[in-house]
């Protein structure tokens, strides 16, 4: 059976997250999105890792579900599952650089979380300051701490490619696993895509050839849950066969055909995140790979330093060109699939908040794109089947031609996304790509660089 998993998040208790991230509205929200399992995340806050204890209940071997919840949403799924996971950021220093890496750890049980949580108290790490606290151990000496905790965890590398803070970041990450985690890399199952990269990017990079590429939206807000996620086959669900699927490709040439696996992942668009393209916001430069290449990566205005994009550091560090081939499924969906089936396939979408925005021509906060949205959902089900499964005449009855459209050129991927760049989110335009404008186009003010750090991450 499929489940639809949505493994990183962050908590009320992370900073610049919405008051809303907490249990009862996440697995509110889960349900209308078509989510079926949740990380808890930031276990490692005090007050959320009460949160937990108070809220959640055990539903099966590793996985929790919230008390008394309920949905008025319209669905036949259950409410969801949770898993334990959360955010560490490690700062250090190595090979002469300051690295700042994000990694995400899978418990296995409450037990596991509470030993992880006492000892990073005893080595003082300030855990009630962030939900994503920071710590002073590398990346390799935290996964030996947590292995050495309880073997059955699990530590992914996450959004593996932001210049900033992660495994592959330009600006102070590595160039391979091994450098990172060194004797401990064999430990490492998999990575997560972030929101500027695809898995098509990662396919590229050959120490990847037989990991798990895993993603997740990394949401800072409900309505943000989804975005990216991983749909995993499970016999049955529960922590012990997530992680079997997570380590399928490492361990079985043949991982295609276990009973637990990754089906496959739903992606951003990666045009859309925040640091795809290299540039310097300030300055308005923005350069793709083959101009980064000609010019270098200083800024032609200021002569400072670029943030080296995500798209660039993939071509530094791949050894084989893009290989995909397009699948057209039954609804109209483009799906992407590696030839060489190392990997699962996946598709691209954009949020049907953004769709019923640009339809209107209005802001995906205002009121009116809301309420048509919260309708939508209630009409038709939970979002992520409206954007893969429904009908186009079905959703045009509901929704109206103008959405139907909307959701049809998302799936044919016949859309314009113009890329992001230094912490500044790509555009995407709908009803741009064969010259038709929208009623009212979406303005620059959701992309001002002082919005960057606000709720709607």
């Amino acid at each position: 059976m499929q489940y639809v998993a949505d493994l990183h998040l962050h908590s009320k208790y992370s900073r610049a997250v919405s008051p809303q991230m907490v249990l009862p509205v996440m697995s509110e929200w889960a349900i209308k999105k078509g989510i079926d399992i949740l990380a808890t995340a930031d276990w490692t806050h005090p007050l959320w890792s009460r949160h937990l204890k108070e809220e959640l209940e055990e539903d099966g071997e590793g996985l929790f579900k919230v008390k008394n919840s309920s949905s008025k949403f319209k669905s036949e799924k259950k409410d969801p599952l949770f898993i334990l996971s959360t955010e560490i950021s490690s700062i250090y220093s190595q090979g002469g650089k300051t690295r700042r890496i994000h990694n995400l750890i899978f418990a296995p049980s409450l037990g596991t979380v509470e030993k992880i949580n006492k000892e990073f108290l005893r080595r003082s790490f300030n855990l009630a300051s962030d939900g994503r606290p920071i710590i002073g151990l590398s990346a390799k000496d935290l996964l030996e701490l947590v292995l050495t905790i309880d073997k059955e965890a699990i530590l992914i590398p996450c959004h593996a490619w932001t210049p900033w803070f992660s495994l592959y970041g330009s600006m102070s990450g590595f160039d391979s696993i091994e450098e990172c985690f060194g004797k401990y890399s064999k430990f490492i199952f998999g990575v997560e895509t972030g929101l500027s990269s695809d898995p098509v990017m990662n396919w590229r990079i050959k120490e990847l050839k037989n990991k798990a590429i895993l993603s997740s939206s990394d949401s800072h807000s409900p309505a943000k849950m989804g975005r990216e996620a991983t749909v995993f086959e499970l016999e049955k669900p529960t922590f012990k066969n997530i992680r079997r699927a997570i380590l399928g490709p490492s361990l079985k040439p043949n991982w295609s055909k276990l009973p637990d696996r990754i089906d496959y992942t739903i992606e951003f668009y990666p045009e859309e995140g925040k640091y795809h393209y290299t540039g310097h916001r300030n300055c308005r430069v923005v350069q793709s790979p083959k101009e980064t290449k000609e010019k270098g990566p200083i800024c032609s205005v200021c002569k400072k330093g670029l943030t080296v994009g995500v798209m660039h550091r993939v071509e530094q560090l791949a050894k084989k060109e893009d290989a995909f081939v397009e699948e057209i499924d039954p609804n109209g969906v483009k799906w992407i699939t590696d030839p060489s089936g190392n990997h699962p396939k996946y598709v691209n979408l954009v949020p049907l908040l953004e769709i019923v925005a640009e339809s209107l021509g209005r802001p995906v906060s205002s009121v009116r794109t809301k309420e048509v949205y919260e309708n939508i959902c209630k009409n038709l089900g939970p979002e992520l089947d409206i954007l893969l499964n429904i009908s186009i005449d079905e959703i045009s009855i509901i929704a109206g031609e103008k959405l139907a459209e909307g959701v049809r050129k998302v799936r044919q991927r016949d859309i314009v996304i113009k890329p992001g760049f230094d912490g500044e989110y790509g555009v995407v335009k709908i009803w741009n790509s064969d010259g038709e404008q929208a009623e009212e186009p979406l303005t620059g003010k959701q992309l001002k660089s002082k919005d960057q750090l606000r709720l709607d991450f």
